[in-house]
């Protein structure tokens, strides 16, 4: 009985180490594929708050109540200094000598401020983001898009 049993033990340890010999093979192949068609960007528009709370005065308020948040998912600085985020309307801003630290978030307010190292304002008296639908579109310095975040339908 006990070399019976001895054998069924040793027939479900062989088993079970070619299942997870297979299983970690596929493991890295499955995860590789998915990489490759869906890479995060390094620099990506994490957040947008278009519609700034409260009533649309057009206060410098109201406007830095508006605005779009980008994240550095690295572990390096980036530089932003020539990049553009616009709308859909071709709103640009243009980023000067600004470097975003690693793994950080920057907010670019649509009104008037002093900028920080997380606050950016565009310096604008009217609004840019439209509440209902728009595009907003992070290029790098050679123009190429590196993120796009939409809302709403288009008409």
């Amino acid at each position: 009985m006990s070399s019976a049993s001895s054998s069924v033990r040793r027939i479900a340890a062989t088993v079970l180490a070619a299942s997870a010999v297979v299983g970690a093979a596929a493991l890295p192949a499955a995860a590789h594929d998915g990489d490759r068609h869906h890479q995060r960007p390094r620099v990506e528009i994490s957040r947008v708050q278009a519609d700034s709370p409260g009533r649309d005065d057009r206060s410098n308020r109201s406007l830095n109540n508006e605005w779009v948040e980008i994240t550095n998912t690295t572990r390096d600085g980036i530089n932003l200094r020539g990049w553009t985020l616009r709308d859909s309307d071709g709103n640009r801003y243009r980023f000067d000598n600004v470097r975003i630290a690693p793994r950080a978030t920057i907010r670019i307010h649509t009104g008037n401020g002093r900028d920080t190292r997380t606050d950016l304002f565009q310096d604008r008296r009217n609004y840019v983001w439209d509440n209902n639908s728009d595009t907003a579109t992070l290029r790098d310095d050679r123009g190429r898009t590196v993120d796009t975040e939409s809302w709403g339908r288009r008409r």
